[in-house]
């Protein structure tokens, strides 16, 4: 992407110079250069913008992608977008105190609070058990695994994760049909960007637009399902012609919270089978369920029509870059030959570790203790917004690692940019939802328990409460 004049005069008053170029994907690209644009002033406060469609005709864009960068710089405090008066660039009244945004992925470079969701306790990582499972795993390793490796992944590993993901997720499956990848986002690019599987998809109406960036860059059309207290509508499949990929997130959508309705796990896997489609399963933290036993995957119910993907971003760290796929056995071929002779793979080192993790056990005894671990942390919240704000109600508890707190309506772009004054990192709910959804919006914030260090959870708790607005929340409905 280069840079790119933009001939807006009648709907600025001006052109406009947008400096398309970086790293990122195109979404990312666009929220960098309007960012660069309110801060130099060449968009000054109180400017309109131009509808998202009108912009995205101009910069040869997609209109989701301009929609979601809209809605990213909205919840970021850069934009203020009002009903009949379109989207304006926000009043900045004490510009000195604004902090600097950087770009991607946290808007507060060193926030006193970080309450942003999708992130584990880093302090929680099990340093000594994982550097035992390493040597153990160096030692018996074979010479042949320093060598050339297999795209599909270590032999060692897949034959680990097919017995524990049978044991705690219901998955059913064999090594055969793992293939080792370095996280979901790695996973769909493999699957799509490799052109294994095409568009149009079903997403549900609130995800990250992190992973539909993904999607937009492979030219893959995304048309969001319905959400209730009950997981996705997965019954609207039935209407979405053209349509035979679903993405979900069953045992915990993200990020609303709440399994998918069993009812309708069997739904989806009859339409996967009368329309010959396929659902992927992101089973992004299912191990973290808090009011009964974790809930089992889908895949369970239909391996045949059913890809799921698991990581250990959540359960461990981001930072081991190690997922898989389980693959219906007519994909496997496709994808491994999208991942190729010399694709960067995940460090042979960590998938050997991680074997040995698994197989010893010390995986299953680290879930359950990060699991009584995040179930405090939980409650804490849940106990501080009742003590400090009963209007707010939680949603989305009864697992992961964030929760959703339902805001009086209008009230989730001031409650955002007053976190950011106050130096709290935290999402707003509309950052998450896509474009093109139909169902109704809700304010919300999207607080997650999982990161601040022990010591900095109780202060960030009171810094939460202490922006959180009065009135009355409202819940969940389609």
């Amino acid at each position: 992407m280069t840079d790119s004049w933009v001939n807006l005069a009648g709907r600025l008053g001006s052109d406009l110079h947008l400096e398309l170029a970086g790293s990122g994907g195109r979404r990312a690209v666009l929220i960098r250069a309007l960012r660069d644009a309110i801060r130099d002033g060449r968009l000054a406060p109180g400017t309109r913008l131009p509808p998202y469609r009108s912009l995205a005709a101009d910069l040869g864009l997609a209109r989701n992608t301009v929609a979601e960068a809209y809605a990213e710089l909205v919840a970021e405090g850069w934009l203020i977008a009002r009903q009949g008066s379109g989207t304006q660039v926000a009043p900045r009244t004490e510009p000195a105190r604004l902090p600097r945004v950087p770009d991607m992925p946290t808007r507060l470079a060193t926030p006193a609070h970080n309450l942003r969701q999708g992130q584990p306790d880093a302090a929680s990582f099990p340093r000594s058990a994982w550097l035992g499972a390493a040597r153990r795993a160096l030692g018996a390793a074979p010479n042949e695994a320093f060598g050339p490796g297999d795209p599909q992944g270590r032999h060692e590993l897949r034959r680990a994760l097919a017995e524990y993901l049978a044991r705690a997720r219901g998955v059913r499956t064999t090594p055969e049909q793992i293939v080792v990848c370095s996280g979901f986002a790695h996973a769909l690019r493999l699957l799509f960007g490799g052109q294994v599987l095409r568009g149009p998809l079903a997403v549900e109406s609130y995800g990250l637009a992190f992973h539909r960036s993904i999607l937009d860059a492979a030219s893959v059309r995304t048309v969001p399902l319905s959400l209730d207290e009950g997981g996705a509508l997965v019954d609207e499949l039935n209407d979405l012609k053209g349509v035979r990929t679903a993405l979900l997130t069953p045992a915990h959508q993200f990020p609303t919270g709440g399994p998918l309705h069993p009812q309708r796990r069997v739904s989806a896997v009859d339409w996967a089978r009368i329309h010959n489609g396929l659902i992927i399963e992101d089973d992004y933290d299912g191990e973290f369920r808090y009011d009964r036993e974790p809930v089992g995957a889908v895949q369970g119910l239909a391996p045949e029509r059913v890809l799921y993907i698991g990581s250990v971003s959540k359960s461990l760290s981001p930072a081991l870059r190690l997922g898989w796929m389980v693959l219906p056995e007519h994909l496997l071929a496709p994808v491994l030959t999208v991942k190729g002779q010399r694709e960067a793979w995940a460090s042979v080192v960590d998938q050997l570790t991680l074997a040995d993790f698994i197989a010893s056990g010390h995986y299953d005894r680290h879930i359950r203790r990060m699991r009584q671990h995040y179930r405090s942390r939980r409650d804490r919240l849940v106990a501080a917004l009742a003590a400090n704000a009963p209007h707010i109600t939680p949603t989305g508890i009864a697992a992961g690692l964030h929760a959703v707190l339902r805001l009086p309506p209008g009230t989730e772009h001031s409650t955002v940019q007053a976190a950011v004054r106050q130096s709290i990192a935290v999402d707003g709910l509309a950052t998450f939802r896509h474009p093109a959804a139909t169902m109704p919006a809700h304010d919300g914030l999207v607080v997650g328990y999982a990161t601040p260090p022990d010591h900095g959870y109780g202060p960030a708790l009171e810094a939460l409460c202490r922006i959180l607005p009065p009135g009355e929340s409202t819940p969940l409905s389609t």
